[in-house]
């Protein structure tokens, strides 16, 4: 699929001076929602443009800056549209019918079996890997997550998966040459695939800060005893 609409982006990115945030914003919500749309394609050449003066301000850091705020509301939006969902249908209803919009069952089983076991702070790590990072928002929905803590861990995990995708792109139109889309995709891919134990390292650490302090924040709240 990724090389696909790799492809096709010349057509899309000429677009880019004028249109870029607002399809950047457009193409990580269908991304966040239960579409199956790669963030690759958008995300790491918004990087590789920001980069290369090729959106709409023309200076490389308030490209990118901008083309992080679009991802990550557009993230956010597709996320919402996957919670509100699974709150108005209900799960019976995903699990007959969600084979018509994209969800697999097995895959629906997976992320709420992950969202039962570690609870809201699924919706920020989850966001980080691949195949379930879209689902996640499912279970959030269904278990009544509070829209405020869904909101701010949605967009944690999202905003950190597209600060990387945004920084391999960037990267890339520092260093390389004449390179096309999909060579530039594939390649920031693999890039990114073979880094990828750096991200979960990264994970693993502020999973552990968060247990830790959540763990005194629940110690403080208990009462004395003695009192």
């Amino acid at each position: 699929m990724i090389e696909t609409i790799a492809a096709h982006l010349d057509a899309v990115t000429a677009l880019a001076p004028v249109w870029g945030f607002p399809l950047v914003f457009f193409f990580m919500a269908v991304e966040s929602s239960f579409v199956p749309f790669p963030s690759e394609v958008v995300m790491i050449p918004a990087g590789f443009l920001a980069m290369r003066s090729g959106l709409s301000t023309g200076d490389p850091a308030a490209d990118l800056a901008l083309s992080f705020l679009a991802g990550t509301l557009g993230s956010i939006a597709g996320a919402w549209v996957n919670y509100a969902l699974a709150r108005k249908v209900g799960r019976p209803f995903l699990h007959r019918y969600g084979k018509w919009f994209f969800l697999k069952e097995e895959l629906l089983d997976r992320a709420e079996e992950l969202f039962r076991r570690y609870g809201d702070m699924t919706t920020f790590v989850c966001r980080l890997l691949p195949v379930i990072r879209q689902l996640i928002s499912l279970p959030a929905g269904l278990s009544g997550m509070h829209p405020g803590r869904f909101t701010a861990f949605t967009a944690a995990g999202a905003g950190a998966w597209n600060a990387i995708l945004l920084a391999v792109g960037a990267w890339f139109g520092r260093l390389a040459g004449d390179m096309g889309y999909p060579e530039l995709i594939r390649k920031g891919k693999a890039f990114v695939s073979a880094h990828f134990a750096w991200v979960l390292l990264g994970l693993v650490a502020v999973v552990g800060v968060w247990a830790l302090l959540h763990r005194l924040a629940v110690g403080r709240r208990k009462p004395d005893p003695a009192t």
